[in-house]
Parts: C-alpha cells; sequence; structure tokens
C-alpha cells in the first residue's frame, strides 16, 4: 500500500505533522508513505524516519495548468491508495479524485467537494492535534502523541564536537533563539523580541548563574542580531548549525532553550528540552502541546512581542 500526506507550509507545519505520520506507520506498517511538501520544508524529514519519498510542491505559488498536469503525472505514477490532505483548497481535492485515489482524507468546508472522507476542521487546538484529526477518516481513533523526531549518529557527534569546541563543560548550557525570521516580517507577523530586552534577561541569567554558559543560535536571517547581541557581551557563545538534524541535536542538549514562535520552539518540543517560548500574534494554545510543565508559553498581553516584560520571562525561568 502506498500513501501520500500533503502537508503545506515550513518545518514547523512539518514538525507538528509528525504524530501524524508516526500513527500511521503504526497502523500500515507495510505501507510506503510519502510526502509532498514545500522546497522550504523538505530538510524537516532529515530527522523523520516514517517516510519513505520527499515530493515537492510550491503550494503558494502561481501555479499554472501546465505545474498541476506535471503534479498529476508524478502522482498518478506512484498509484496511491490513501492521500491526506492538510490543504483546504479545492484544486486539491480535485487533483487526488482526477488522480483515482480511492481514500481522500481532508478537512470538511464548504470547498470539500472532492474530498471522499472529511473530518471535523477544529481550528481550536494545538494544532499537531488538528493535524492528527485526519487519521479520523480512516478509522484510526487514538489521542495524538507529541512530536518526536530521530537524530542521528553524525549530529549527535557533531553537537558534542561544537560543545568542546565552545568549552561547554557538565553545567551544561541556555540556547537562546531570537526568531529574526524575514519571511514572517514580509507576512506582517512580528516575532523578533528586541534586543534591548533579550540583554536584560541575559544580565540576570549571567548574574545568577554566571557557571553556564549561554549560546546564541544563528540562523540564516540572524546575522545583525548575533552582532547586536553581543556587543559589549564577549562571553556569549554562537553556533551556527548547518541543517536541522545538527540544530535538533544541539537543542537537545541543551538544559533551557529560550525562544519566540519558531520552527527551533517544535524541535526544542520534539526533543524533551525544557522550553520557554514568547508569543506575540501566534497563539500559544495552538502551538505548544497542551497540559506539559516543561513547555512554557509567554503570551503578549497586547499581541506585540515587544510587549512581553523580560521580568515576565525572568519570573518563569527562576520559576522553572
Amino acid at each position: 500500500m502506498r500513501i501520500l500526506a500533503l502537508v503545506p507550509g515550513g518545518i514547523g507545519d512539518q514538525i507538528l505533522f509528525f504524530p501524524t505520520l508516526e500513527d500511521l506507520k503504526q497502523n500500515y506498517k507495510n505501507a510506503t508513505i510519502d510526502v509532498l511538501v514545500e522546497p522550504r520544508a523538505k530538510s524537516a524529514y532529515r530527522v523523520c524516519p516514517h517516510v519513505n519519498e520527499i515530493l515537492l510542491f510550491d503550494y503558494k505559488d502561481r501555479n499554472g495548468l501546465a505545474d498541476y498536469l506535471n503534479l498529476l503525472g508524478i502522482i498518478r505514477d506512484r498509484e496511491y491508495e490513501i492521500a491526506l490532505t492538510l490543504g483546504q483548497r479545492w484544486t486539491v481535492g480535485l487533483l487526488l479524485w482526477l488522480n483515482g485515489i480511492p481514500t481522500r482524507v481532508g478537512y470538511k468546508t464548504k470547498n470539500s467537494w472532492f474530498i471522499s472522507n472529511p473530518v471535523p476542521l477544529k481550528t481550536e487546538q494545538y494544532a499537531a492535534d488538528m493535524y492528527h484529526d485526519l487519521l479520523q477518516g480512516i478509522g484510526i481513533n487514538n489521542t495524538s502523541p507529541l512530536p518526536k523526531i530521530t537524530l542521528l549518529n553524525e549530529d549527535i557527534q557533531w553537537a558534542l564536537a561544537e560543545q568542546k569546541r565552545l568549552e561547554i563543560k557538565e553545567s551544561g548550557y541556555i540556547l537562546i533563539h531570537g526568531g529574526s525570521s524575514k519571511l514572517a516580517l514580509i507576512k506582517g507577523i512580528d516575532k523578533i523580541y528586541p534586543v534591548s530586552q533579550w540583554r536584560e534577561i541575559i544580565d540576570d541569567l549571567l548574574q545568577k548563574q554566571p557557571n553556564i554558559p549561554i549560546v546564541l543560535l544563528k540562523g540564516p536571517d540572524d546575522g545583525e542580531w548575533v552582532a547586536q547581541m553581543k556587543n559589549d557581551r564577549p562571553n556569549l557563545k554562537v553556533i551556527q548549525p548547518p541543517d536541522i538534524g545538527k540544530l535538533a541535536a544541539m537543542i537537545a542538549g541543551a538544559n533551557l532553550m529560550l525562544c519566540t514562535d519558531s520552527a527551533p520552539m517544535h524541535l526544542s518540543v520534539a526533543v524533551g528540552t525544557y522550553t520557554i517560548a514568547l508569543f506575540g500574534p501566534t497563539e500559544v494554545a495552538k502551538l505548544l502541546p497542551p497540559s506539559q510543565d516543561r513547555y512554557i508559553g509567554i503570551q503578549s498581553p497586547t499581541g506585540k512581542i515587544a510587549d512581553i516584560k523580560p521580568e515576565t520571562v525572568l519570573e518563569r525561568i527562576w520559576r522553572g
């Protein structure tokens, strides 16, 4: 049996979909499971053992008829028996119907004409649970597990070498990700916590726990943020993992992950690191698992992440 999961979105969306893939594999042990994802999200599957093939399609691009015909051919060649789609565009359902996939699972909406097995769309819950609801369409009704990932040995060894390079000893370390996402800013979503407020938090940490190193996580868009953070604070350490597996391994070794709503936050949940995440316009309840003491979300009272006071963050850190 071959199963296709159509999962639009970035790396964070893929990690939130991992519990669905995990349960799907447990219930269809001999099935071949493929995913159809955006090019920017392909790297997420370095840490997911449940997928056979990663197919690429830019869901948000202005796709023409030729693009859909090409995708139609790719899907038809693989002769899928089940398809699960997170997308709610009627064109995706039509595509699956045209391919003759007998079981087409998606959310029940006003446009779900070509979905054979629709399930209720419950948006006011943790996103991983909402995605997992799709499995109800094929008779799987158990509770969603938390996101989990599998670390490759080479990524673990890289993280250990980085800790040695940074002279991190048995005390462990605190990892901070500032969330400098250009894509989010383009969309008008400000997830960047001000440098001045990060500095207040760091100064308090250094004063109370001077022997625990603080490591800044530098992503592709974080050069300016890291430079500002290190200004007058040369003892701050910096890492720049080359791929998601090594990033996850470094997060797994941290005592504490301080971050904003981001893909590294979802990785932190998936490896079980104690996490405190700051939220501005996005909602804690939808992006962190409920009833979990290890994963703390701090919601801005105004929707602006800058309005979270450093003392509020510090209160949660020392309480934990």
